[in-house]
């Protein structure tokens, strides 16, 4: 009796671990959701945030280095400046399908929390573990060490609906005038 009674209790026990794991992530998402928008309304200008050349940008801003059918993806020098230092990086599963506009992952920073939308649609084949241990790389190498994920496309088709980084740079002058 006192075996079953203890595994009664074990199981609950885990049950309750469950259900605070999931109130956690309901919060986190929560939390998140309302953060989303903080790179949109939460800005101020700053005339010398980096914009490289050959990739494409998101307005949501994400970067995307486009090699044939594969993309690497990264936030940019303005997100991350805006966000300040970042503390945690949520990272998807390598196999997770993403699609063009929705979010993937999550960045956490002293300042906010921010999704990671996607720039294009397709199958994450690689993330970077180094973020794991070492999210900062996103404040201090944003397009080289920072990036994210790396995604096999499905459709080239969408890059069209990214801007080149002139228009990247006009975006974030517009935005930034805003606030």
């Amino acid at each position: 009796m006192d075996a079953q009674h203890d595994h009664s209790i074990s199981v609950e026990r885990e049950r309750e671990r469950e259900r605070e794991r999931e109130r956690e992530m309901a919060c986190r998402q929560l939390w998140a959701s309302r953060a989303a928008s903080y790179l949109r309304i939460s800005v101020f200008h700053r005339g010398f945030s980096n914009v490289v050349k050959d990739l494409k940008y998101a307005d949501s801003h994400e970067w995307v280095k486009v090699d044939e059918n594969s993309a690497t993806v990264g936030i940019t020098d303005h997100a991350q400046d805006h966000l300040g230092d970042v503390v945690y990086v949520e990272l998807p599963e390598v196999g997770a399908a993403v699609t063009q506009g929705g979010s993937f992952g999550a960045v956490e920073s002293v300042k906010a929390t921010s999704d990671i939308n996607s720039p294009v649609s397709g199958k994450v084949v690689e993330v970077n573990e180094a973020l794991n241990s070492s999210p900062a790389l996103i404040n201090s190498s944003p397009y080289k060490d920072g990036w994210i994920i790396k995604v096999e496309i499905s459709d080239n088709g969408e890059l069209n609906n990214l801007m080149d980084s002139d228009q990247y740079s006009k975006f974030c002058e517009e935005e930034d005038s805003k606030h």
